[in-house]
């Protein structure tokens, strides 16, 4: 008898469930594609950025060239708008391409030795013997008109057991969001000194808010004069100047003062660089202030450096009686500071009127 072959007829149910299971994979396959491509496309962006600002100058055409062609030949393969042929080797290409970027990013280090710029070619170094403390290199520069400074720097000592205040200042240089923001604090014998977190610039760099993503700059703490860091802000670069005073208790004064000197330390021991939003100069003043109160939030006003003020004022960080917006306007000092200039008298001058400022702070 013949072998006779029957071909499996096929089962409606069957078919059925796994068209059913296809068409509810389908739906998620494209969510998780587009998520995919989204995610490439901005490390895309980043390796752009990563070799525009790190990339040896004489290879950096060729080196974007490269990594801008094979970023946009990956993106097609995962968004499966290229032959299927080709879709397996451009994403391996793609990894290995990527991963060799990240490769060559962990050897872009911070230094110390660089031709770095005036006013922040020195580390502050600062010693501790019980309460006084010792700070060399303070800054206190004679700054012109022309923003050219008369470089002069300075060891002063305080005694913490004097330390009576501090006040939180803030810059305004690119609209009402961004400032940059120093603290200043002072000593019941009247004399002051300002921490401030900033960039440490080579002599012919500028600052780049895109660049500090990408290693561009160091940081460095800089302790300095009022009439110098205050005063060069608002007298010579014409940026908007607010200044609070902080509700801080005298005995947590000390803690903070010492964070500083800490971070100073920090430092010089190992150079690290500044970040635009994870290690700038409103994140160490959180920072710092978390040493005090553990439980201060996360919060987009830390990135937004210019609301920073109205996030201390939310948490019962500022003194002085009334409103935001009324210590908001008292305490612009911009005008003051301006009036003030060069007078010996500059840190009484900008403090008058500025609420929770005793009046025998500013005689």
């Amino acid at each position: 008898m013949p072998n006779l072959h029957f071909a499996e007829a096929p089962c409606p149910a069957r078919a059925g469930r796994r068209a059913l299971m296809a068409a509810a994979r389908s739906p998620w396959r494209g969510v998780l594609r587009a998520l995919l491509c989204v995610a490439a496309g901005v490390f895309v962006l980043w390796g752009i950025g990563a070799l525009w600002y790190q990339a040896p100058l004489r290879w950096l055409w060729l080196w974007l060239a490269v990594w801008s062609v094979l970023g946009v030949a990956t993106l097609r393969a995962l968004a499966g708008r290229m032959p299927q042929p080709h879709r397996r080797r451009v994403r391996v290409a793609g990894l290995v391409a990527a991963l060799a970027l990240l490769g060559w990013w962990q050897t872009v280090r911070p230094m110390h030795d660089r031709d770095w710029a005036d006013d922040v070619t020195r580390l502050l170094d600062a010693r501790v013997d019980g309460s006084r403390v010792t700070l060399h290199n303070v800054r206190n520069f004679d700054w012109t008109r022309d923003g050219d400074p008369a470089p002069r720097w300075e060891t002063r000592s305080y005694d913490l057991d004097r330390l009576a205040s501090a006040d939180l200042v803030l810059s305004y240089w690119m609209g009402p969001a961004i400032a940059h923001t120093l603290v200043s604090f002072g000593f019941d014998d009247g004399s002051r000194v300002v921490f401030s977190l900033e960039i440490r610039k080579e002599r012919q760099e500028s600052f780049s808010a895109i660049g500090g993503f990408f290693k561009q700059f160091e940081a460095v703490l800089i302790a300095a004069d009022e009439r110098d860091i205050v005063r060069v802000r608002s007298n010579v670069r014409g940026e908007n100047v607010h200044l609070y005073r902080l509700a801080i208790p005298r005995e947590q004064l000390r803690t903070l003062f010492l964070a500083y000197v800490d971070e100073a330390g920090t430092l010089r021991q190992a150079p690290h660089f500044y970040n635009t939003v994870t290690s700038n100069c409103t994140t160490i003043v959180f920072d710092i202030a978390r040493h005090i109160a553990p439980g201060l939030p996360l919060d987009i006003r830390l990135l937004l450096s210019g609301w920073f003020a109205q996030y201390a004022y939310a948490h019962g960080g500022l003194a002085g009686q009334g409103t935001f917006a009324q210590l908001e306007t008292a305490g612009r000092i911009t005008e003051r500071a301006r009036a003030a200039d060069r007078d010996p008298g500059f840190s009484r001058a900008i403090r008058r009127g500025v609420p929770g400022i005793p009046d025998a702070e500013t005689r």
